[in-house]
């Protein structure tokens, strides 16, 4: 696992200073915003920099959540950027989790490209496929739900078909509210994991920075300590559309995509890392050149990807070019840096699938129940229904694109992967940057 936060070749502008004479005020204000908890306050922060576009951060409520431990209370705050571009991003402490990003077009014409959820209830509800969550201990899968480490066995929640863990396990840090710290027009959002927590070691304590630029550059950075050695991979699970969030699969097919790694992990059935690698070179996930997405995804054997790509790296090994995404119509065009060795590029397979039927189970009772039973009944070949997202947009198979940055699956148990273990003394840091531009005429 990537400590360094040295900057990598192809690296975008990493000047965090502000500009001489620049400062902060912070100012009351008379929010407009439906107060939906118990905070009662807002605050901008005007960035009065001559040189830089001025970026402001408002704070708010976003309802309230239960700790999902003891069951108290908590309020959960609402955080937006909008700088003198056009972008804007709100987060939510529930979560860590990124709720809109907003970006113009070539037009100027601006509209939000993260899908997600209206309120809290929408983000809790089981069918959220992690919707721009931070995700943790571990993103992606451990396998068997289990690892060795320092000689000691442990076993992990299986949150997946029983058999695996998923994104952190059944109560992960995407299931938390964290607590927020503003600093300027940046926001860290902490948590702490206690020892044992869904059967990993160690007590750890997690942040992420979130902050966005003038340029339209929107900076996350992840960091960890632990006080037993212990597996570590967070990530942010954000999917992204730039047609629009409700612009479904068609407006999908027609990004155009390109990947800066030479190779994938072999994985099998259940996306278990092998341990080996596929050289992507004639094959569909070659996206070393850009390639559009529908046709792509269509010679795949699944027709369609979630696969972690292994990035390739220069002599540098500090935040390089990740990915390129582009949407010719819009002409929005999403790039991705990151110091870790891996992107997980996921094209929404998993979502709910309009054309898929649902086949009623049969009954095995005596032939009067079929006629006295008062259960609803599943229409023969009703689809899968969408997921009912900001808006009331559907969200449905295909509809989105993640870009995952983080170290290879299931790492803990693969000697020649990138370390995953945190050790006491040592700090995790991960960097990823989303930048947005558009095509130029």
């Amino acid at each position: 696992m990537s400590s360094s936060s040295a900057e990598g070749n192809g690296s975008p502008d990493n000047n965090n200073s502000r500009p001489s004479g620049a400062s902060v005020t912070i100012k009351s204000i008379d929010s407009k915003v439906e107060q939906r908890g118990s905070v009662t306050e807002s605050y901008e922060m005007v960035d009065t920099g001559k040189i830089a576009p001025p970026v402001t951060l408002t704070v708010d409520g976003f309802g309230t959540v239960k700790h999902p431990k003891t069951g108290a209370t908590e309020t959960v705050k609402r955080f937006t950027w909008q700088n003198t571009d056009g972008m804007s991003v709100q987060v939510i402490s529930y979560g860590a989790i990124i709720t809109v990003m907003k970006v113009p077009d070539r037009n100027g014409r601006v509209d939000d490209v993260v899908l997600g959820f209206d309120d809290i209830p929408g983000y809790q509800t089981p069918n959220n496929p992690y919707f721009g969550a931070t995700i943790g201990r571990i993103a992606n899968r451990v396998g068997g739900g289990r690892f060795t480490l320092n000689g000691q066995e442990f076993q992990v929640t299986k949150n997946f078909d029983k058999r695996h863990q998923l994104h952190g396990g059944k109560i992960g840090f995407d299931k938390y509210n964290w607590e927020a710290f503003v600093d300027g027009t940046a926001v860290t959002l902490t948590h702490t994991s206690p020892d044992g927590d869904e059967g990993y070691p160690g007590a750890v304590m997690v942040s992420v920075r979130y902050e966005l630029k003038a340029d339209n550059r929107f900076e996350a950075l992840f960091k960890a300590a632990s006080t037993k050695p212990t597996p570590i991979n967070l990530t942010n699970h954000s999917y992204f559309n730039l047609a629009g969030h409700a612009t479904g699969h068609e407006e999908i097919y027609r990004h155009v995509v390109s990947i800066n790694a030479d190779k994938i992990t072999d994985t099998d059935a259940d996306s278990i890392p092998s341990g080996k690698f596929i050289c992507v070179g004639g094959t569909p996930y070659d996206l070393r050149i850009p390639r559009e997405l529908g046709p792509a995804m269509a010679k795949t054997v699944g027709k369609g990807i979630d696969d972690n790509f292994c990035l390739t790296k220069g002599t540098e090994q500090g935040r390089t070019f990740t990915a390129r995404v582009i949407h010719p119509h819009s002409g929005r065009v999403l790039e991705v840096y990151t110091d870790q060795p891996g992107v997980q590029f996921y094209t929404s397979n998993f979502m709910p699938d309009p054309n898929k039927n649902i086949n009623p189970k049969p009954v095995n009772a005596p032939e009067y129940y079929e006629v006295t039973r008062l259960e609803p009944l599943i229409p023969e070949g009703a689809a899968d229904p969408p997921i009912r997202g900001k808006g009331g947009a559907k969200y449905c198979k295909h509809g989105a694109f993640c870009l995952e940055t983080q170290n290879f699956p299931d790492a803990i148990n693969q000697p020649n992967f990138p370390s995953a273990v945190l050790n006491p003394g040592a700090q995790y840091v991960h960097e990823v940057v989303y930048k947005f531009d558009v095509l130029r005429d």
